[in-house]
């Protein structure tokens, strides 16, 4: 299976915008799917840190 193209991916974010949206609107869209893509990423490739590791390092309760 391709993966979709990233054109494809842009224009799928401008099509969803309304009518009456700004450029930081868009950037803000492109920086919210850029930051769960790159997560999701680490994720699969085992890069992350257990939810209680890190509440233990910032002393945060369990």
């Amino acid at each position: 299976m391709q993966t979709e193209s990233f054109k494809r991916k842009a224009q799928k974010i401008l099509d969803s915008l309304p009518e009456s949206a700004t450029w930081d609107d868009l950037m803000y869209r492109i920086y919210v799917r850029q930051s769960i893509e790159a997560g999701m990423e680490d994720s699969d490739k085992g890069r992350t840190v257990d939810v209680g590791e890190v509440r233990k390092k910032f002393g945060l309760p369990k």
